[in-house]
This record gives C-alpha cells, sequence and structure tokens, in this order.
C-alpha cells in the first residue's frame, strides 16, 4: 500500500512552545488514513518538523503501507533526510537517526518539498496541539480541507527522492553532503562526471554505548558459470572444484575475523547453500537458513551467455540496462525488483538479530546492493564494483541509524588459490 505523508511542525518563538502534525493519505484517492498532533514543550521549528516526520512514519507503519511519499514545507528536513545537507546541529541528530530508522520499514520512501499552503493539514493539526497546551481555544489558522478534498495523490512534491530504506541510511553521519549546497542528485555516485558529490568530511566514531549487528557478505565461489564469465542467475549450478577450495579457504579467513558467528543466511541455490556449509563447519556450526530473498537476480535470456555474446544479440536491450536499474533483461528481472526483495531480507536480519553476527552468503548482485546502500552510493557501483567468488565483505549497524563498512571484497584467504 502506498500512502502520502504531509508532515509540519512550529514553534511559537524559537525556540518556544512547540507542536507538529502529520496526516497520512491514502496515495490513489487522497483520503485521510491516520491524523497525528502533540504538543512538545519548550522546542525550537527544526526540531517540531522533525518530530511530525517521525510521527507521519510511525503512523504509515502502523497502518501497513509499504511505499511512502513524504511531503513537508521544511527545506531543512526533506534535504538533510535525502542526504543533502548535513546535519550540523548536534540536537536534530537523534531525531535523523530515528526517522531513519523507521524509513528502513517500508520498501521505498521518498521526500519532496511542498510550499507551505500545500501543508495545510499538517500546519494545522501542529497549531491545534500547540493551542490545547496554552489552553486557548482551538486555532482554525489553516485548517485542513475535507478528507479528499484538495489532495493531488498523482502529483510528486517538488523535488520529490527516493530514499533508501535499507541498510544505508544514515543521515547522522558527516560525511553527507555540505550544507546548505545540494550537491548531487540522490542516487548519483560522487565520482560519476554529470556532478560533484558529497564531501567528506571529519572521520565518524561509531556509538560507543550500543553492541553493533554485523554482516559478513560472502559471494558464493566458483562455478563454471563465473569461471567463464557467463550470466549466471536463477539457475541452479554447482560449485567447482576450485570454488569448493574457496569456500574452505572463506570459512578459515571469517572463523579469524569473528570467532563467533550467530547464524548464516544463504540464497538456496546449491552454490551458496555449499558455500555457507563451509563456513558453518569452521565458525562452530551455527544453524544455517535459506532466504529466497538472497538469490541471484534472473538475467532472463541472457542466462548462460557472456557479455560479448549478449551485446551482439541484444545491443539496445543491453545499453538500456546498463543504463537504468528499472530496466531488466528480456524476460528477467530488473535490479529495482532486485533491490526490494534484498531490502527486505536485510531489514529482517537486523530486526531478528540484533547486536549479532550474521553470515550473509549469496550472489554479486543481492551483495553490491548492500554494499550501495551501506555507502550510500549511486547505482554506478552495481557495474563497476567487483566483487571476487568468496570475496568477504563487512558490514556493521547500529540502533541509532550509524553505519560502518569495514571491508568490501576481502581476498587475502585466496592467496595461493587460482581464481577465475
Amino acid at each position: 500500500m502506498k500512502v502520502i505523508v504531509e508532515a509540519d511542525g512550529g514553534a511559537r518563538g524559537n525556540p518556544g512552545p512547540a507542536g507538529y502534525g502529520a496526516v497520512v493519505l491514502d496515495a490513489g484517492s487522497g483520503a485521510v488514513l491516520a491524523e497525528r498532533g502533540e504538543a512538545i514543550g519548550v522546542a525550537t521549528n527544526n526540531v517540531a518538523e522533525y518530530q511530525g516526520l517521525i510521527a507521519g512514519l510511525r503512523a504509515a507503519a502502523e497502518l501497513g503501507a509499504t511505499a511512502v511519499d513524504v511531503r513537508m514545507d521544511s527545506k531543512l528536513v526533506v534535504e538533510q533526510m535525502c542526504g543533502r545537507w548535513q546535519i550540523k546541529n548536534p540536537g536534530l541528530r537523534p531525531l535523523a537517526a530515528q526517522a531513519a530508522t523507521l524509513v528502513r520499514e517500508f520498501d521505498m520512501v521518498s521526500f519532496g518539498w511542498i510550499p507551505r499552503e500545500k501543508n495545510k493539514r499538517a500546519d494545522a493539526l501542529a497549531n491545534r496541539a500547540m493551542d490545547r497546551a496554552a489552553g486557548k481555544p482551538t486555532s482554525t489558522v489553516g485548517e485542513p480541507a475535507p478528507a479528499a478534498a484538495g489532495a493531488d495523490p498523482a502529483s510528486p512534491a517538488v523535488g520529490a527522492d527516493p530514499v533508501s530504506p535499507a541498510v544505508g541510511i544514515d543521515p547522522v553521519s558527516p560525511a553527507v553532503g555540505a550544507d546548505p549546497v545540494s550537491p548531487a542528485p540522490v542516487g548519483r555516485s560522487m565520482f560519476d562526471a554529470a556532478g560533484s558529490g558529497p564531501t567528506p568530511t571529519a572521520s565518524w566514531e561509531p556509538p560507543a554505548t550500543a553492541t553493533a549487528t554485523r554482516l559478513i557478505l560472502v559471494r558464493h565461489g566458483e562455478t563454471g558459470l563465473n569461471k567463464q564469465s557467463r550470466y549466471s542467475g536463477r539457475g541452479d549450478v554447482p560449485l567447482s572444484e576450485q570454488g569448493v577450495a574457496q569456500a574452505a579457504a572463506a570459512a578459515a579467513r571469517i572463523a579469524v575475523i569473528r570467532s563467533a558467528v550467530d547464524v548464516i543466511v544463504s540464497s538456496p541455490l546449491s552454490r551458496c547453500v555449499a558455500t555457507a556449509t563451509a563456513i558453518a563447519a569452521q565458525v562452530g556450526d551455527p544453524p544455517v537458513r535459506t532466504d529466497d530473498d538472497l538469490i541471484e537476480c534472473d538475467f532472463g535470456e541472457w542466462e548462460g551467455r557472456t557479455f560479448a555474446e549478449v551485446r551482439e544479440r541484444w545491443p539496445a536491450e543491453l545499453t538500456a540496462w546498463l543504463g537504468s536499474t528499472a530496466l531488466a533483461p528480456p524476460g528477467g528481472e530488473s535490479f529495482v525488483q532486485v533491490t526490494a526483495r534484498v531490502r527486505r531480507s536485510v531489514r529482517g536480519l537486523l530486526t531478528a538479530y540484533r547486536g549479532k553476527t550474521v553470515v550473509v552468503v549469496s550472489h554479486v548482485s543481492p551483495l553490491k546492493i548492500m554494499l550501495r546502500d551501506a555507502l550510500g552510493a549511486g547505482d554506478a557501483l552495481l557495474h563497476r564494483l567487483y566483487l571476487d567468488p568468496t570475496g568477504i565483505s563487512v558490514i556493521d549497524t547500529w540502533p541509532d541509524g550509524g553505519v560502518a563498512v569495514r571491508t568490501v571484497n576481502d581476498t587475502a584467504h585466496l592467496a595461493g588459490i587460482a581464481t577465475p
């Protein structure tokens, strides 16, 4: 279910008595599904705006929404949640982290700015909350229109940008863009020639008071198809002899990285299950379970073919596919579709195994998507990053939204073992 969240907040004085308002609308009909409004004591406008956002996202989650279009007249909150402006005010960082955690509950969230006159519902709720707290008659300023009146669910908010709901959401990190200049659009790599990306600033330290959830990402070992650089998607091809040796070496490496592993989650395809089983034998036999959401991209008619063969037979389709994650190979699956299920899997892991160590054994596409989100990178990474068979990557995440990518494609364990 897709919904629209309109959120606002204000303070009578800055800081001063403050309150927030949020409205959840059905994206199709514009009908009001939920309203939230509350006074929050003395606070600033920006704190109240973030509180309105958090209330709106919570209400959307309670309704079972899977996609959310957030519309606010606060340019600051929209730009910060999109990762284009740095969060300099330390008082806003915990609120941004709360909002980021809620974002991860959905398959897709977009943020867009709307002018204040388009945000009358949320504004009225915030004013009424402040009036009630002050013992005043309920304000009628900015009174919202009736349920579906004035709603324009088909029209996106100005500058609406999708925000990744997966592990990489980290608006608290000082490595986001420079404030107040908006750099590259969301989703563009900082290395793209089309625009300069966020400029890293001071180093970020992980929280000292919480235990990280560690995801150890492992690509399966070599198979006959990837040895020949052929597209290998849903076909259930086994590990080669070389792949078996690589899996054993990766298992020994992981035992050094982390002596205790709580669970191993694997794609159901045999090349991953065999790799996962080898790892389990080296790290104390933790439970191994499979997750269909971790299966490789369906390459459709390109399955089993080399890049050169695909380029010769489907030149236009290949060019379009390389240029858009929304397009799929003929008869196959787009990276947007893969992303939706991979993010669902990651959200489940972070919820079920908070503070634990999870080994994730999967394929190139799902693992690249996880790393793209964790790094806050753009879609170009999906075609630029190379992951070796049994290459190991490590991601730590914290409950407050902090993310640290420790390792990408560690192949030290493959020394002396030939690779394709």
